[in-house]
């Protein structure tokens, strides 16, 4: 039956989310109150990916400043993964705490990019 082969993978896709989205707030809360490194300031979690065995985690952020400035704080972040997976194995009942790697999230950065090109290209309204 179709119904029988369908159900595993919404069930499988639904664990999946629930645990991204519990790492998301370890490692947000993590970061904001715990992580005393100063090369870490300003991040966002925007989202996270996780592997499906859950070993693996990508943490996608949003790093306010210039390019060398979250570099830096991708580097702080990075080094700073061992700590946050501790946070998440106290904190989450998981069988594997998955090892965390972090991205930067260029979404932010691309839409003031489309906004600034599209105030350029579309004209203003005059007020009547």
């Amino acid at each position: 039956m179709y119904y029988d082969r369908w159900l595993p993978t919404v069930t499988m896709s639904r664990r999946l989310e629930k645990a991204a989205a519990a790492i998301r707030e370890v490692v947000s809360m993590s970061i904001l109150a715990e992580l005393k490194d100063p090369r870490v300031r300003d991040v966002t979690v925007t989202y996270v990916e996780v592997s499906p065995d859950l070993r693996h985690a990508k943490v996608h952020v949003s790093v306010m400043g210039d390019e060398p400035r979250q570099t830096l704080t991708l580097r702080g972040l990075q080094s700073a993964a061992g700590f946050l997976q501790a946070k998440i194995a106290e904190r989450i009942d998981i069988r594997y705490t998955p090892k965390l790697n972090f991205l930067l999230d260029q979404g932010v950065k691309h839409s003031i990019a489309v906004s600034r090109i599209l105030k350029e290209v579309l004209p203003e309204d005059d007020p009547p």
